[in-house]
């Protein structure tokens, strides 16, 4: 079985994991309501995709304290 000869050093273990970043996403504003989602997926707030009512948008109940 193989196994490593010398140990990796930080900087090469370091420079290896510098594409492990995780990105930003890429949010779009909405053109019906204006709230940020992600491209070509249902929006979160109006439930809407492509100008056609996809998913009952949730209501939002408040808290009267």
């Amino acid at each position: 079985m193989a196994v490593p000869k010398r140990r990796k050093s930080k900087s090469k273990s370091r420079m290896r994991r510098s594409h492990d970043a995780i990105g930003v996403p890429n949010l779009r504003p909405c053109p019906r309501c204006g709230a940020y989602a992600l491209p070509h997926r249902v929006c979160p707030e109006c439930g809407h995709y492509k100008d056609t009512l996809v998913v009952e948008p949730k209501v939002k109940i408040k808290d009267t304290k």
